[in-house]
């Protein structure tokens, strides 16, 4: 049974949105920045990101409250080591993802109607932007971007735990479903000299990856492929990846997804393994639980742990047979799935 954890503040403040709020405007205005920059007193930070000084002034010193920001008795502020985080160029990259005109702290904002989705079990995303998150950035290419560049950030740290963790070379081929850029296969192929990859995505991912395999001296052992992971996939490979892919559907759609996986991977007889790579938590079946509200928030997918991929496995024919930690400190496992 989950323990609850006992909260270290009162109730109060553990709901209070004035911080949260003043933290994501922080850095959506990139006031640290500003500051690393010599640009000290509310006139001249207000100035550099077109603000009004006086609400600048009694946003900044909130930020003073909770250790963001230092304030001298003439008017001067300085970044704390916490508010240097919020720098664009420190190496954690938290600024971006607490950006709220990039696609995830955009997203974020639509905690506001998670009552929504608790009631309906439905994405509060469209109820507030009235279009779906992928179709908000398929027509923004702006926010695609910037959500391309998160995620590449994200799994850049585990891409070479990865490639560490299983035994790639059993596979002989594998297809990268929902590949991306193409970092996580190249990542993969150089590690692993003898096996060859296929990458799935759509139009705007594959041709980003065709570029990261080709400058990496790949495409000799890999070819992209535009096109759907809800459509027929490339049949007769050793195993077919779905990184960070289930956790952004619905029981439905994950489902779909792995029955195409399952579909290609024992055509024509073949015995292929259908990997799944997901955050399931350090003991396999805790995935984080904020993340899980927003992949509900967002999308209506989930975070799942294996017991639970494995029940969605069994949907599409499917059998969890061993799960292989990736490591260093990581909470991704990749889920390795063969024919019932």
């Amino acid at each position: 049974m989950t323990q609850p954890t006992q909260p270290r503040r009162g109730l109060r403040a553990v709901a209070d949105l004035a911080t949260p709020m003043a933290l994501r405007v922080a850095a959506t205005l990139r006031l640290a920045d500003h500051v690393a920059a010599g640009r000290r007193t509310p006139h001249e930070i207000a100035a550099a990101c077109d603000a009004h000084p006086g609400a600048l002034d009694r946003l900044m010193r909130h930020l003073v409250t909770i250790g963001v920001f230092t304030h001298d008795g003439e008017g001067a502020y300085a970044t704390t080591e916490l508010g240097e985080q919020l720098r664009d160029d420190h190496p954690a990259g938290r600024r971006k993802w607490l950006d709220i005109t990039g696609a995830v702290g955009r997203g974020d904002l639509s905690f506001a109607d998670l009552a929504y989705a608790v009631r309906t079990g439905r994405p509060a995303y469209p109820l507030r932007y009235g279009a779906s998150f992928w179709d908000d950035l398929a027509a923004d290419p702006a926010l695609s971007k910037s959500f391309d560049e998160l995620m590449d950030h994200h799994m850049d740290l585990d891409n070479d735990g990865i490639a560490e963790a299983y035994p790639w070379m059993d596979l002989g081929h594998v297809v990268d479903v929902g590949g991306g850029n193409g970092k996580l296969l190249s990542t993969v192929l150089t590690r692993h000299r003898d096996l060859r990859g296929t990458l799935v995505d759509l139009p705007g991912p594959a041709e980003h990856a065709r570029k990261t395999l080709h400058d990496r001296g790949l495409a000799d052992r890999a070819e992209v492929r535009p096109g759907s992971f809800f459509d027929p996939l490339p049949p007769g490979a050793g195993g077919y990846v779905l990184s960070a892919i289930l956790h952004d559907w619905d029981d439905d759609a994950a489902t779909a997804i792995l029955r195409r996986c399952a579909e290609a991977a024992t055509s024509g007889g073949a015995d292929g393994v259908v990997l799944v790579i997901e955050a399931v938590g350090a003991d396999g079946e805790s995935p984080d639980s904020a993340m899980d509200l927003r992949m509900l928030t967002f999308y209506g997918g989930a975070e799942r742990g294996v017991t639970t991929i494995g029940s969605l496995a069994g949907n599409a024919g499917l059998v969890v047979r061993r799960v292989w930690p990736v490591g260093r400190g990581s909470f991704m496992s990749i889920v390795e799935l063969g024919a019932c």
